[in-house]
């Protein structure tokens, strides 16, 4: 479960992965990074994992139910980084430098309402940011997070947080596609 970004923030932020790439980011070389496709840009809450299509409808009340009553609320990229570290990235991704408590507190009620369909606990802190690329055995990787960070030091990308969305990722040759299988909006009414 997610929060998709706002199609001009996932255009600016298309346009500094591509700056960063300095090639296609759709096409993936031999040893390149795998960056995520821009038009699935979206901050996770919750990753389920292989789940079974019978359960959408289960999950589909549970966007639903987690969305009820949240206020829209603003979100600012700002900076980016790697996971574990820069110097040995596995994940590139955008900082949050607004947002993050909200994002928090929604993640805690999307983990509600997954416990009552029988998920266990997510037991981690969410550490909300933007995916971008996916680094594992890239030679030159380091230098490639380091890239990133400079390009997104002085970056600040604010949207409104609006919609709370399970996704279904398809895997294949190129980046992960994401089909959108419940939406619910964060209007605030109850």
């Amino acid at each position: 479960m997610a929060v998709p970004v706002p199609d001009d923030v996932r255009d600016a932020v298309g346009r500094i992965m591509a700056a960063v790439s300095g090639a296609p980011i759709d096409k993936r070389g031999p040893g390149e990074p795998r960056w995520v496709r821009v038009d699935g840009l979206h901050v996770t809450l919750r990753f389920l994992g292989a789940t079974p299509d019978v359960r959408v409808p289960g999950l589909a009340a549970a966007v639903a139910a987690a969305a009820q009553g949240v206020e829209p609320f603003r979100v600012e990229f700002a900076g980016a980084g790697a996971f574990p570290t820069p110097y040995r990235p596995r994940v590139l991704w955008l900082g949050i430098a607004v947002g993050a408590e909200p994002l928090q507190s929604l993640a805690q009620r999307v983990d509600s309402e997954l416990q009552r369909l029988g998920w266990s606990p997510d037991d981690r802190p969410l550490r909300a940011h933007l995916t971008l690329a996916r680094t594992d055995g890239v030679a030159g990787a380091d230098e490639v997070a380091r890239r990133l960070m400079e390009s997104a030091r002085d970056i600040s990308l604010p949207w409104d947080a609006n919609r709370l969305t399970l996704y279904k990722s398809s895997l294949g040759p190129g980046p992960a596609r994401y089909e959108s299988l419940a939406t619910a909006e964060l209007t605030g009414k109850g």
